[in-house]
């Protein structure tokens, strides 16, 4: 099961470098966005974070207000932005896959990332591309706080780690 960003974030292994400490994660929800960061709202907090140096650009045609993006807080307390989930409208599931449509991206089919929930057609749900094992994943119900999310942070922390995308590695 997915882990969520209820309430606390997460410890992630920074690196396979030992001299490295852990870095911390956790979710923010994205209100506006320009090149070098994206001012979020989390846990009631207005901050502005900006990117990891290798999240791709052009930033402000990747990531929207509504997006639910991962933060890590590096050892020395510096932030930044590693992941980015879309916002999209489920519209239909079929064979085990769920359709959806975001507006960067049109209608895509992605795989859950937990079987057992069921997702009505209109609801909005979490969206994500990159992760091993599928080209499209669809987590959690859209919300209104980041910290209520049902997204796997845990396994976001995992790959940001593998391939240095976390503070201070890039």
């Amino acid at each position: 099961m997915p882990e969520t960003c209820q309430g606390h974030t997460r410890r992630m292994a920074a690196s396979t470098d030992q001299s490295l400490t852990p870095a911390l994660v956790r979710c923010g929800i994205v209100l506006q966005v320009h090149e070098d960061a994206c001012q979020i709202l989390w846990a009631g907090q207005l901050s502005s974070v900006r990117y990891a140096d290798a999240f791709p650009s052009p930033r402000t045609e990747r990531v929207s207000p509504g997006h639910l993006v991962a933060v890590a807080a590096a050892a020395n307390g510096a932030d930044a932005v590693v992941w980015r989930w879309y916002d999209a409208v489920v519209l239909g599931e079929e064979g085990g896959l769920v359709r959806l449509w975001e507006p960067a991206h049109g209608e895509v089919v992605a795989h859950p990332r937990s079987g057992q929930r069921h997702r009505q057609p209109g609801t909005r749900a979490y969206l994500s591309a990159g992760l091993p094992g599928a080209d499209w994943w669809v987590a959690g119900a859209a919300v209104a706080r980041a910290e209520d999310a049902d997204v796997e942070l845990d396994e976001v922390g995992r790959f940001c780690a593998e391939h240095g995308l976390l503070p201070g590695l890039a």
